[in-house]
């Protein structure tokens, strides 16, 4: 399964590295969060020779990042990755505030008052 995810570079992890069952692995995790009407943060992971392609990055850097999402069991128990294959920098891509959902820049005209009958005193 294949994704791509558009958000913004909030955190690059530490690197990790280990020794397994079939030789040494190394693993760096990065956040990013999406552009949406309610954002989100997603947890990416890179391993291997991948994780070069966050050297060039720098936090508030805009991404396109092409993902699988893999899943496996380990003592009965499932674990998912989010892993990058793919990662773009968007050069200088803001959305302009005409484009943002729920932009409500155009100005409303002040209500209009009607003449307001002083015989009637009661508050509603």
């Amino acid at each position: 399964m294949s994704l791509e995810l558009k958000g913004r570079l909030v955190q690059k992890l530490q690197k990790e590295s280990g020794e397994g069952r079939n030789g040494r692995w190394e693993k760096q995790q990065f956040v990013i969060e999406t552009q949406e009407q309610y954002p989100k943060k997603v947890c990416i992971v890179c391993w291997g020779d991948k994780i070069s392609m966050l050297d060039s990055l720098n936090e508030g850097d805009q991404l396109n990042v092409s993902v699988n999402i893999e899943s496996r069991e380990y003592n009965s128990r499932w674990y998912t990755d989010v892993r990058a294959w793919r990662i773009e920098r968007v050069a200088g891509e803001d959305p302009s505030p005409g484009e943002l959902p729920g932009d409500f820049s155009q100005e409303l005209p002040p209500p209009e008052i009607e003449d307001a009958d002083t015989t009637d005193d009661l508050p509603f």
